[in-house]
């Protein structure tokens, strides 16, 4: 976008006020327990997506990227999946012999300080510390899942998508989801991060995410310099490979910028991946199983 009217700079502070409020009040939650932490957390990952969806509605980016029936089904399976399927089933794998591993490399990190806190200012600033280190693992990570294809098979499902909307940050592949989650859970086991601290974490990077995603005439603005946004990372879900091998944090983007992947254009062409068609459901599901030659031919 060119024009710098100051209206549109207005576009550049939705992202960060309501990413970093939400982070906010999580912490308020956690440190004077004037709400349950736990349940401010849930009420937090959820929230954004209606109002974002009514947003995108009223105010959509692009007209070809608003929603029909089919999408919203689709994307409320992978809603569903990831909030009240993927998502438990991971936890409570953690909360078995997986979380004493966990609790090994903490005590044995020699880390010089943990990301524990008291108060909510200490609170928000162990989390956004938690969130940088979190994301230089997603970073690579994301990296390579970009370059081999044996990781890109359980990648390719979110990248085969033709339309942007907040939703579409949940469509992972259960197989990725893992993945994803697991690296997370070492990034931060190893800084030593309380529970409530590794509740703020999930809600800054699933808000942000949401922003990310959707079709919304977000601006990057200042927050863009260090953070993910709605510009960046629709361009690295660009149907032109070139594009999409570029922007590869997923909350913040200060990786690309260090290590020279970042590409500042705000503008695509098509959403997508390969051949840009729209798959079904159960062709996104299999992905991860299907031969070499049946992913570069879709």
């Amino acid at each position: 976008m060119n024009d710098k009217s100051p209206l549109l700079s207005l576009w550049s502070l939705p992202q960060p006020i309501i990413v970093f409020g939400c982070a906010l009040l999580a912490a308020s939650a956690a440190a004077s327990e004037w709400f349950d932490p736990q349940l401010m957390v849930t009420i937090l990952m959820f929230v954004p997506i209606p109002l974002l969806l009514v947003a995108e509605r009223l105010m959509p980016k692009r007209e070809d990227w608003l929603l029909n029936l089919k999408d919203l089904a689709e994307d409320s399976f992978w809603l569903v999946g990831a909030y009240l399927i993927w998502a438990p089933i991971y936890d409570q794998a953690y909360n078995t012999p997986i979380s004493n591993a966990f609790a090994l490399l903490r005590d044995a990190s020699g880390f010089p300080f943990r990301l524990q806190a008291e108060t909510t200012l200490g609170l928000l600033v162990a989390a956004v510390i938690g969130v940088f280190v979190a994301e230089f693992i997603a970073y690579w990570l994301h990296r390579l899942q970009h370059r081999f294809m044996f990781l890109w098979r359980i990648h390719a499902t979110h990248h085969h998508i033709t339309k942007m909307s907040v939703a579409r940050a949940e469509r992972t592949h259960p197989l990725e989801f893992l993945g994803l989650n697991l690296s997370s859970a070492v990034a931060l086991a190893w800084l030593g991060a309380s529970p409530e601290v590794i509740g703020i974490v999930v809600v800054f990077r699933l808000t942000n995410a949401h922003f990310c995603h959707a079709n919304l005439p977000l601006v990057s603005g200042v927050f863009g310099w260090l953070f993910n946004t709605a510009e960046w990372h629709q361009l690295h879900h660009s149907c032109n490979y070139k594009e999409s091998n570029s922007n590869f944090g997923c909350t913040v983007i200060i990786w690309d910028r260090v290590f020279g992947t970042f590409t500042g254009r705000d503008t695509i062409e098509r959403v997508g991946n390969g051949s840009g068609k729209q798959l079904s459901l159960l062709t996104q599901l299999s992905i991860p199983f299907r031969s070499n030659t049946y992913l570069r031919n879709l």
